[in-house]
């Protein structure tokens, strides 16, 4: 599937999560848990999931575009971690 994303943000994530956009289409592949984002309105809808990338469950922020458009990627915590094994796999 394919995403897009800001350059500048895609670089400040990495700098402060250290994940790259790049190849986190994957998390769309595989289990997700996802809720609206209704603590602000940003002129558009924005999408909270918790997801898998590579070996690791990761929290996203994104919106539904033509392709889904990527605004954060971060890893998650134990709490959350545990909270999206227990939810997916019981």
């Amino acid at each position: 599937m394919p995403i897009s994303y800001d350059e500048n943000k895609r670089l400040a994530n990495i700098e402060k999560h250290g994940i790259d956009f790049i190849g986190s289409q994957v998390i769309f592949d595989n289990p997700m848990i996802t809720q609206v984002d209704g603590r602000v309105y940003y002129g558009e809808e924005r999408l909270q999931s918790y997801g898998i990338l590579g070996n690791r469950v990761v929290f996203m922020v994104w919106t539904d575009r033509e392709k889904p458009h990527i605004i954060s990627i971060r890893p998650t915590d134990k709490q959350e971690t545990a909270k999206f094994i227990k939810a997916i796999y019981g």
